[in-house]
């Protein structure tokens, strides 16, 4: 029986903007909808009147209105979205220009600093101009090596006033996941920080932007923001220049947004890049813009009184999707460094300073939290937090009631899942909705999202493969390099032609709320049985004895058999007193089937750049097989470990 953690009052779903919507649908169409799942319904049955509304429900701002919603629904890859319309990114970022803040920044080392809209409008229309002034032109690359800081935003922003498309990297990825991201895009203008602070040390970014630049000949303007020194040296850098000597002297310019097609490309993404180079996805100024509204909005229910923070650096999508909530008026909280610096509550004592409603984090912070025994709601004054999200991987059903029971009791707990890909979720928060442990409240509005079992057909309360059968304007609109489509195919197409495979294992319950058991090409299938690993993470993630895990599927005797990697919690070893008690559990909570046919003891876990295990670099390495592109992870050094195994040759 699943177990309901949380139901919203009455009072708080009429105030809702899920509610509104709701109202907004019912008088525009003559329905009577009073619950979230056949408004869903409606909302995939009817793609076009949907998004047409959703365009007027998130005022989009527009010189010139759409002459057709979409040409073909159906038609994946290559549906049209609202053709004849033409906007700006920026413009609908920038709707604001009052004295109410837009900005806080928190590093590790200062104080929070703010930015109010009127500020945030004159510094974009200065960096807008210099950037005009160097010659940025429609469809230039502009890319930023930078903290999560406000002159990030401030960059993108500009480079979207012009038409620039823009591509971001976080500042710990090395030379080669740099140049494996931005070498392939050729940008002509790259913005960085000097360096950026982690766990209270300083680290230098100057060394690697000129050696990186060695191989970005067409990058014209370095431009740095002094970040980690007051006056950084920046004599060995090719073309640069500070930030503030950049950016134009006048004040009260205004911002000349140029007018465009719905489908512009406005960001470049990456892959993880773990099987090879990172592909580049090609996300549209339009797409993103309505689909993050939608999610913003009437999703996670954001409102201009409201304070959002999420934790994320500039290499991952969330980063993008925060920045989205400037064209809601919220105040955005940007934060720089390790949550866990200097202590485990650092990132709750930020949300108290800064009265934060609407708290974003990963659900490996969560579990890490849980593991330190942090009492958040014990220790500071959440009196705001009205909702907290978490994403990047599944969140178990002692992570949901952990937040509960630790964070607070009254509030939304909305698990989301998307990706990358499509810059926003499948699957996320109802804030009419009630919360059950382990779920995510339903598919998002407009998604017509499915379980499909191994014949390819839809199925309910079991596990599948989620595909999604009908477009979505945020959808990739192409692969940067890719002109026949061959990169854009074989990712999500191969499997199912016409229909979006995107490599999660899910279940859809009957009334609509969505499990995810983990990647479908990391699942497990002993005995043929397919298995999620997040339900074998889940049970051992419960065990103070054990600091981390991976899991994988070994090929043995013509068969597969389950590989438990675990990392020890300081002061335990894996004994085989240990071993039995981790099978132990889950073989009671589980299955027979989920438990390991080996439990091994290794110093370290693989994770990619954007904090994800990497499961299948594992399986390739105890396979014998090689690992194409180890630059994509934080810590690559951490496969040796897994090489060579003599335990993993016995029966």
């Amino acid at each position: 029986m699943d177990k309901l953690l949380w139901k919203p009052s009455e009072e708080r779903i009429k105030n809702t903007n899920m509610y509104r919507f709701m109202n907004f649908i019912n008088e525009k169409f003559n329905e009577d909808f009073t619950e979230y799942e056949p408004l869903y319904k409606w909302s995939v049955d009817n793609i076009p009147d949907f998004w047409a509304s959703m365009w007027e429900f998130v005022d989009i701002k527009h010189s010139k209105k759409y002459d057709e919603v979409v040409d073909d629904p159906y038609k994946m890859p290559g549906a049209k979205w609202f053709s004849g319309a033409r906007l700006n990114f920026a413009e609908n970022l920038l709707r604001y220009r009052d004295d109410q803040v837009a900005l806080i920044f928190k590093s590790e080392a200062e104080e929070s600093v703010k930015m109010t809209y009127a500020e945030l409008y004159n510094e974009v229309a200065k960096v807008a101009k210099s950037l005009k002034d160097l010659g940025v032109q429609i469809g230039d690359r502009v890319v930023g090596f930078m903290p999560n800081m406000p002159q990030t935003i401030v960059a993108m922003l500009a480079a979207a006033s012009l038409g620039a498309t823009w591509s971001s990297c976080s500042p710990d990825f090395g030379i080669k996941g740099v140049l494996d991201r931005f070498g392939q895009i050729q940008p002509k203008v790259l913005f960085t920080a000097d360096g950026y602070f982690y766990k209270g040390k300083k680290f230098d970014s100057l060394e690697r932007i000129t050696n990186i630049l060695k191989e970005l000949p067409t990058t014209e303007k370095v431009v740095v923001v002094p970040y980690t020194q007051d006056q950084p040296d920046i004599s060995g850098v090719p073309n640069a220049v500070y930030f503030d000597d950049f950016k134009a002297s006048e004040d009260n310019l205004e911002i000349d947004f140029v007018q465009l097609p719905f489908e512009h490309p406005h960001y470049i993404m990456y892959s993880s890049g773990t099987t090879g180079l990172p592909k580049c996805m090609v996300q549209s100024a339009g797409g993103v813009l309505i689909n993050h509204l939608k999610e913003l909005v009437v999703h996670t229910d954001l409102k201009r009184e409201d304070t959002i923070f999420y934790f994320t650096t500039c290499g991952w999508m969330m980063w993008n999707w925060l920045t989205s909530s400037l064209a809601v008026g919220a105040s955005l909280v940007l934060f720089d460094g390790n949550p866990f610096y200097p202590d485990p509550g650092a990132l709750w004592k930020m949300a108290e300073e800064e009265k934060i409603t609407v708290f974003g984090t990963s659900a490996g912070y969560i579990s890490a939290l849980m593991n330190a025994g942090v009492q958040p709601g014990k220790t500071y004054n959440l009196e705001p937090l009205k909702a907290v999200l978490s994403t990047g991987s599944p969140l178990s059903e002692e992570g949901f009631e952990y937040i509960y029971q630790e964070v607070k009791e009254d509030l939304q707990l909305a698990s989301i899942s998307g990706g990358t890909d499509i810059n926003g979720c499948f699957a996320l928060g109802n804030p009419m909705g009630p919360v059950y442990a382990g779920w995510l409240q339903c598919r998002g509005l407009g998604m017509k999202v499915e379980a499909w079992d191994e014949n390819g057909k839809p199925v309910f309360n079991q596990k599948g493969e989620l595909v999604c059968t009908a477009a979505a304007p945020s959808m990739p609109i192409y692969f940067w390099n890719d002109p026949d489509n061959k990169k854009y195919l074989s990712a999500y197409f191969d499997v199912y032609p016409g229909v979006w495979r995107h490599g999660d294992f899910i279940e859809i319950h009957d009334e609509g709320r969505v499990k995810i058991y983990g990647r479908s090409d990391a699942t497990l299938n002993p005995g043929g049985v397919r298995i999620g690993t997040a339900e074998i993470y889940r049970q051992v993630e419960q065990l103070k004895e054990i600091a981390d895990s991976i899991v994988v599927g070994q090929e043995w005797k013509n068969d597969v058999r389950v590989i438990l990697f675990v990392k020890m919690a300081e002061g335990y070893e894996l004994t085989d007193e240990l071993k039995k008690k981790i099978r132990d559990v889950i073989r009671t909570n589980a299955s027979p089937r989920h438990v390991p046919a080996k439990i091994i003891a290794v110093p370290d876990i693989p994770y990619t750049l954007n904090m994800k295990k990497v499961e299948l670099a594992v399986k390739n390495v105890i396979h014998g097989k090689p690992v194409l592109n180890k630059d994509a992870l934080s810590n690559p050094e951490a496969l040796d470990y897994y090489k060579d195994i003599k335990e993993l040759q016995e029966d």
